[in-house]
């Protein structure tokens, strides 16, 4: 018995023994996963080379190798963090997390790692605003639920100022920027790291002490991780490791004179940017036909600063995302404002352009002069716009109606013929538009928008984000930035042109070979692809109507389906779908060449199998009951017949393909219509422009169905 017991005894201190050993091997073997957020500079952001640094990357990455375990970060954003902490998928969290008893109950904390605390932010030119006591009357911002947010409603009644809350830093940085606030409030070592990146902003007056930051573990687990964070941390700090940190980050000269240009080695030799056709200022032809505009001169002097090469495909806004998210241009310009909704598919550049909109009304207009006087009129604005958005948030306010429009062209032409009484629209497009000659004019100050920002589909070509946002600081610093703006935004008067394009004659004079180049690519696309047409849709218009089954139902499959597709959803299919599909781009014109080919051939083929049948079916009988063979019968005695019947409506088909080409803009062909909206969005005349393109039209259609008519008789 006393054998057995210590048989037993030895036994089980050997597995005492093996399961020690192996709990110190997986503990010193485990990787620690921990969240932090996607960007919270100077706390944790992406560097050039696309790795994540900061202080708290880097202060953990030290406390780790102090204390001897291995961490991972997953940069899954604050909230995302707080949730993997709580769902236990994430052992512990750092992304500058104040320390506070609400989260204490869910949380344990380390040792505070960093004393913040919020400080006031004013322009650098402002020399009005010294102390709180200057803000009284004034507006004054914030990110929402923050410290400084309550901080400032806290001391609203003493100092007498107003309060406007915003969402991110980009909107909070953006209205100081543009003059909506006077002065923000933000932890100082945002608006330090902000500072020192360029933003022309100087600090007043000393921190108001603030929460701390800590690092968090889900509560009463993770103890050791907690353990040995605060061992590191005190160890960094006896060496004066933690300082070295903190200095790499949070420069204390905000003098952005001092800054020195940095340039990013490009990753590829040319890069393709999407943009728009026709958005003056900003994009848009002048007169010697070539794209000019902020957008345009803003990224071709980055790329020249930075030594890369660009070149523009100008497809319009919309072809302009799409080509981008389908991997066809590597990255867009065009006046884009930076939304929370956009953020989610693409990543932007710092704000190279405070926006606004503004009302106008036709020159004279003096029943106009508030929004007051808006009430029981009608006032314009395009689709999907901030003016939009801003008609539609005030129109109970001040009892308006508002009236849409797909394009500038036909919001400022419903203006001038009295369909709207005013319209809203983005500051610098109305300045244009008055500086091109249109009779407006605008009697109430704007209201600050959105901010324009160069955007990449989201996760890609992030050195094109670090060259661009470089060069756009040092132009700022140099005030080139300036230059460029001031080129396009107009002061409002007219301007001088050698060409007066303000009358029918002078505006053919000027533009007379473009449209002649349009018209030209116009024609080549329908004959193109009416050829092509023809060979496929007497194809499957002979496999309509032959004996074999299976090849009648797959001339009627093919017709349906194509008939059954809108041409400009199956041009934007086959432009971006396809393309992205194949992993190689379509050029456009030959994605233009195949939408028209298969939309015309299904149509085709219906016209031969119409044709075909409209011949007396006796006529095959009588033929094949002589012996003949059914392709002998087609040859000699069907098709010769059912020709004549087909050609007035093959006419018809190929009249309605060379109109369908205006169709085909939306995937950026400049054919006759495309470029008469270059140059209505260069000039702002709606009339004549489209009233010479619909004369060109008829000439050349009137033109080809008398050419088409002789050729009927001399076949009949």
């Amino acid at each position: 018995m006393k054998r057995l017991i210590a048989t037993l005894s030895l036994f089980s201190i050997f597995v005492c023994g093996l399961l020690f050993s192996t709990t110190k091997v997986l503990a010193e073997d485990k990787i620690y996963q921990i969240g932090t957020d996607v960007t919270f500079a100077p706390f944790e952001f992406q560097n050039e080379q696309n790795e994540y640094v900061g202080i708290d990357i880097d202060l953990f990455n030290a406390i780790a190798k102090n204390q001897g375990f291995q961490a991972e970060f997953r940069p899954f954003g604050f909230n995302s963090s707080i949730q993997g902490v709580q769902s236990n998928q994430l052992d512990g969290m750092i992304a500058g997390m104040s320390i506070t008893e609400e989260r204490k109950k869910t949380f344990d904390f380390s040792d505070p790692y960093f004393d913040s605390g919020i400080q006031m932010a004013v322009k650098t030119d402002d020399e009005t605003t010294k102390s709180y006591a200057d803000l009284k009357g004034k507006t004054v911002g914030a990110k929402v639920g923050t410290e400084s947010a309550t901080f400032l409603e806290e001391n609203q009644a003493e100092y007498g100022y107003k309060i406007k809350v915003y969402e991110d830093a980009t909107g909070l940085y953006g209205s100081l920027k543009n003059d909506t606030l006077t002065a923000i409030f933000d932890d100082f070592p945002i608006l330090g790291y902000a500072i020192n990146q360029g933003e022309a902003f100087k600090l007043i007056g000393q921190p108001e002490k603030g929460n701390s930051y800590g690092f968090a573990v889900k509560k009463g687990e993770n103890t050791e991780l907690l353990t040995m964070f605060n061992a590191g941390l005190k160890a960094l700090k006896e060496s004066g490791e933690y300082d070295k940190i903190i200095d790499t980050y949070i420069v204390k000269n905000n003098d952005t004179n001092t800054q020195d240009f940095k340039k990013i080695t490009p990753k590829k030799e040319l890069y393709l940017i999407a943009s728009d056709s026709a958005f003056a200022p900003f994009e848009f032809k002048n007169d010697q036909q070539e794209y000019v505009g902020i957008d345009v001169d803003l990224l071709k002097r980055a790329a020249e600063m930075q030594g890369f090469n660009v070149q523009f495909n100008h497809i319009g806004f919309s072809g302009a995302v799409q080509a981008v998210e389908s991997n066809q241009a590597d990255a867009m310009i065009a006046g884009m404002t930076i939304t929370e909704q956009r953020k989610q598919a693409f990543d932007f550049s710092t704000p190279y352009f405070d926006s606004g909109i503004q009302l106008a009304v036709k020159e004279g207009n003096r029943s106009i002069e508030s929004y007051k006087d808006l009430k029981k009129k009608k006032v314009g604005a395009k689709v999907g716009t901030e003016s939009a958005d801003y008609l539609e948030e005030h129109k109970d306010e001040y009892g308006y109606t508002i009236k849409y429009y797909d394009a500038a062209d036909q919001l400022y032409d419903a203006l001038r013929v009295g369909a709207i009484d005013a319209l809203m629209d983005d500051y610098p497009v109305i300045g244009y538009a008055i500086a091109q000659g249109q009779k407006i004019e605008t009697p109430i100050d704007r209201v600050s928008g959105g901010q324009y920002g160069f955007a990449v589909k989201k996760g890609q070509n992030p050195e094109l984000i670090e060259m661009f946002n470089e060069a756009i600081a040092e132009m700022k610093r140099t005030g080139e930035y300036e230059e460029i703006l001031a080129r396009y935004i107009q002061d409002g008067n007219p301007q001088v042109k050698t060409v007066d394009e303000s009358t029918f004659s002078g505006l053919l004079k000027n533009n007379y070979k473009i449209l002649l180049v349009g018209l030209g690519k116009t024609m080549l696309l329908a004959l193109i692809s009416f050829a092509l047409a023809l060979i496929v849709g007497i194809i499957f218009g002979l496999m309509s109507v032959s004996p074999i089954k299976p090849l009648r139902v797959i001339a009627s499959i093919y017709v349906d389906i194509i008939r059954g597709i809108p041409m400009m959803v199956l041009a934007l299919f086959i432009f971006f779908g396809l393309s992205d599909a194949i992993g190689m781009t379509i050029p456009d014109f030959t994605a233009a060449i195949i939408t028209l080919t298969l939309n015309a051939s299904a149509y085709i083929a219906e016209i031969v199998r119409g044709g075909i049948n409209a011949v007396p079916a006796g006529q095959m009988e009588a033929a094949r009951s002589l012996g003949l063979p059914y392709m002998r019968t087609m040859q000699k005695i069907i098709l010769p017949q059912a020709i004549k019947i087909m050609i007035p409506s093959f006419i018809n088909q190929f009249v309605i393909s060379l109109k369908d080409t205006t169709i085909i803009s939306v995937i950026g062909v400049v054919e006759l219509l495309q470029t008469g909206k270059i140059i209505v969005a260069r000039t702002m005349q709606t009339t004549h422009v489209y009233l010479i393109i619909a004369i060109m039209y008829l000439v050349v259609i009137t033109a080809l169905t008398k050419l088409a008519k002789k050729l009927e008789t001399k076949v009949n």
